[in-house]
């Protein structure tokens, strides 16, 4: 039975293997309609993942109508030869199409930027000053807020973290692909600045992070495996990248 299931998906990889060449000689109108019927299922899964801790009033069902097009962006740009899986930039170009969509919008209020920013400056400002992660007290007395206030201003901020570390996180890129030397040694460096970043976060955090932007989970996914309550997965989420933006912040001035 499991040697079938096995062959059976040989079989259809063969199958959208053929497709992919087939299409991308012919560029044929049905052949299109049926990668975008196959790979559908991955405008649903960004859509899922990208809308926890959205404000209500965005719509999920535009969210999805843009990750459409992407799908659709996603198809006609891909190239089989460079040896890339198409659902690594697929997702890549769904999630970007969302990102601009609501980019568009403007959809954070004015108020919850400026919360963020100061949140941000006085991450960086005591990270610097200690040489180490500041912890929620620290964070707290510098603002002149309770430890209730902290949490409820992560709360309020967390939705501002989903767009600006998604600009970090991008596909796999095969080797010989990157032409541009000065380029490829900044992303390199970036890479390991947000690889040691990720390594100074507290337990909790670096987990929070490695399964959400590293193996795809959910926010609620995780709070089941870390036995938390989905809020305090939030506030986690949003401590850490914080952190990370500002350590990115860092590099990237640098590199101007």
């Amino acid at each position: 039975m499991i040697a079938k299931r096995e062959n059976q998906s040989e079989d259809q990889l063969m199958e959208i293997n053929s497709m992919w060449l087939l299409y991308q000689q012919s560029r044929n109108p049905e052949l299109r309609e049926k990668l975008i019927e196959h790979y559908m299922p991955l405008v649903k899964i960004v859509t899922g993942r990208l809308s926890i801790g959205l404000p209500s009033h965005v719509d999920k069902d535009d969210l999805a109508g843009n990750g459409f097009f992407g799908l659709i962006e996603a198809i006609e740009r891909f190239d089989i030869s460079r040896g890339v899986k198409f659902e690594t930039y697929a997702v890549t170009r769904i999630r970007g199409a969302m990102l601009d969509s609501l980019r568009a919008q403007d959809w954070i209020p004015a108020s919850v930027r400026q919360k963020a920013r100061q949140y941000e400056q006085v991450v960086s400002k005591l990270e610097h000053k200690f040489g180490r992660s500041a912890t929620d007290e620290e964070i707290a007395t510098t603002m002149g807020i309770s430890i209730l206030q902290l949490h409820n201003l992560l709360n309020t901020i967390s939705s501002c973290t989903i767009i600006p570390l998604d600009d970090y996180i991008k596909a796999e890129t095969p080797s010989g692909v990157e032409t541009n030397p000065t380029k490829y040694l900044e992303e390199e460096e970036v890479k390991a600045t947000l690889a040691k970043t990720i390594g100074k976060l507290s337990e909790k955090e670096r987990l929070v992070v490695t399964l959400y932007y590293y193996e795809g989970l959910t926010l609620k996914e995780i709070s089941l495996i870390l036995k938390l309550t989905e809020a305090r997965i939030s506030q986690l989420h949003t401590k850490a990248i914080f952190r990370l933006r500002g350590a990115l912040s860092r590099v990237k001035a640098s590199l101007v």
